[in-house]
C-alpha cells in the first residue's frame, strides 16, 4: 500500500494579486502557517520595494522565509528548496497545514516537483565577468550554450541567467538537462488567484504609490550606500532609481518605470504559471475554501 504524502497548499499568482491577504485568511480558517515563495522577500532591509507583509497584515499568522539573510549573501533556488522543505515538514509535525505562498514560479516548482538541481559550485571569476554584462548580452551567451533552456528562462532575470551560464560552462552540459524532477515529497493543491488585467494594473499603481509614500527612495539610497548596486538591487523597484540618483531622469519617471516594469513582470509570471495545468484558478476566498475542503475530503480529514 502506498504511503500517503503530507498535505501542502500553494497559493500563487501575479504580483499584487492579493496572495498574502488570501493566505492569511485561509491559514486562520484551516489552522495553517505560511512559507514565503518570494525570491526577494528573503532579504533583510529590502522591505518597501519588495512589498513585504507587515505584522498587522499577517494578523498573528507565522510567516517563514522572509528576512533570512543580508542582500549581499549568496542565495539560489537550491538553497531555498532545502530550507523551505525543512520548514514545511516542521509545520506538518506540529499538526498544522503549511501554505506555500508567492509569485516566484521556479521556487514553487522546486517544492511541488521536487526539482533536483546541478551541484556546480559558484565560480567567482566567471560571475564577476558576467555581472558586468546586460541581460540582453547574457541571454545571447546562454542561448548559444543551451538553446533548449533559453526557450523557457526568464530573459530579464539577471541572476538566473548568470547561474545558468555558470553551470553550462563548469559542467559542460545544458542547464535544463540538469534540472530534473524527483519523487513527490508532498500531496499538493495549487491555487492560483486570477485577477483581470485592468484590475491588476490599478492594484500595481496603488501599490507603487504607497511605496513612494512609505519612503522607497530612502530605502534604496541606504541600500546602495551600504552594498552598491549588487544583484538583488538590480530588480524592479530598485534598479529604476539608478538614473535618478545620477540626475538623468525625474522622480515621476522612476514611478512610471516601476509601474511599467511591474506590469511586464506580472505578464511573465502568468506565462510561467499557465504552463502548469495542475493549478486551480480562483477569484474568491469561497472558491479557495471549497478547493481545500475537497482536497482533504479525499482522506476524510475535514
Amino acid at each position: 500500500m502506498m504511503k500517503k504524502l503530507p498535505k501542502l497548499v500553494v497559493i500563487l499568482g501575479q504580483t499584487a494579486a492579493g496572495k498574502t491577504a488570501l493566505s492569511v485568511k485561509l491559514a486562520k480558517k484551516f489552522n495553517g502557517e505560511i512559507i514565503s515563495a518570494d525570491s526577494r522577500q528573503i532579504y533583510e532591509e529590502m522591505n518597501i520595494g519588495t512589498a513585504k507583509p507587515t505584522k498587522k497584515e499577517l494578523k498573528g499568522i507565522p510567516y517563514y522565509l522572509i528576512e533570512i539573510l543580508p542582500p549581499d549573501k549568496e542565495f539560489n533556488v537550491a538553497i531555498y528548496k532545502k530550507i523551505a522543505t525543512q520548514t514545511i515538514r516542521e509545520i506538518q509535525k506540529m499538526g498544522k497545514l503549511p501554505f506555500l505562498v508567492g509569485g516566484t514560479g521556479l521556487y514553487i516548482q522546486a517544492i511541488v516537483d521536487n526539482l533536483q538541481f546541478p551541484r556546480a559550485l559558484p565560480q567567482k571569476k566567471i560571475r564577476e565577468k558576467l555581472e558586468r554584462k546586460t541581460e540582453i548580452k547574457l541571454f545571447e551567451i546562454y542561448k548559444k550554450l543551451d538553446p533548449v533552456g533559453a526557450k523557457t528562462i526568464d530573459k530579464k532575470n539577471k541572476r538566473r541567467l548568470i547561474r545558468a551560464i555558470e553551470v553550462c560552462k563548469t559542467t559542460g552540459e545544458p542547464f535544463w538537462k540538469q534540472r530534473k524532477r524527483g519523487k513527490s515529497l508532498f500531496d499538493v493543491l495549487q491555487i492560483g488567484i486570477k485577477v483581470e488585467k485592468e484590475e491588476l494594473k490599478k492594484r500595481v499603481e496603488k501599490r507603487v504609490e504607497k511605496m513612494f509614500r512609505d519612503g522607497l527612495e530612502k530605502e534604496v539610497k541606504q541600500l546602495v550606500k551600504k552594498y552598491g548596486w549588487i544583484t538583488p538591487l538590480q530588480t524592479i523597484g530598485y534598479q529604476e532609481w539608478k538614473d535618478y540618483f545620477e540626475s538623468k531622469i525625474e522622480k515621476e519617471k522612476v514611478k512610471k518605470l516601476i509601474i511599467q516594469h511591474t506590469i511586464q513582470f506580472a505578464k511573465r509570471q502568468m506565462t510561467w504559471f499557465k504552463k502548469d495545468k495542475r493549478i486551480h484558478w480562483i477569484k474568491t476566498q469561497k472558491e479557495a475554501e471549497k478547493l481545500i475542503k475537497n482536497f482533504f475530503k479525499k482522506i476524510g480529514a475535514i
